[in-house]
């Protein structure tokens, strides 16, 4: 990050589905004209293409969709396993600096629990997912910019 570079961070709802967020996303392509940004299946990653089964390799890894001027990013579960309580609807935090995220992530684990460490990933270079105190999940993502 260039030293005169502003630190930025943004809130998107985060919404895992159970091997239906393609569906999902075709309903809100629908209903409240959603577009699809991006969108990688679990077979379409790098660092995993033959972890899964046919099936699970056709689940949604990740994806982002626009509506108007907010985004929301889906996914489902890896094998569409089931969701623990207050894991369906998360918040994704997204700041364009690593120790900010750290920071942040630092933060929210207090009294909390880590579901992910942070640490660098294929995809970013700064994640982690932890759930507060409150039970609120959040996933902690720097991206590249």
């Amino acid at each position: 990050m260039a030293a005169n570079q502003a630190r930025t961070v943004r809130l998107t709802p985060y919404i895992t589905l159970e091997g239906r967020a393609r569906e999902a996303i075709q309903f809100y392509e629908e209903a409240i004209g959603a577009e699809v940004i991006s969108m990688i299946t679990y077979g379409e990653m790098p660092e995993m293409p033959n972890t899964f089964t046919e099936d699970m390799k056709r689940l949604v890894a990740h994806a982002k969709v626009k509506v108007g001027d907010a985004e929301i990013m889906l996914s489902d579960t890896p094998g569409g396993s089931p969701l623990g309580e207050g894991k369906r609807v998360t918040i994704c935090i997204t700041t364009n600096h690593v120790e900010h995220s750290r920071a942040i992530f630092e933060a929210l684990r207090q009294d909390g629990e880590i579901n992910v460490p942070f640490q660098e990933e294929s995809f970013s270079p700064g994640f982690g997912d932890v759930t507060d105190q409150f039970g609120v999940t959040f996933q902690v993502y720097t991206e590249t910019l």
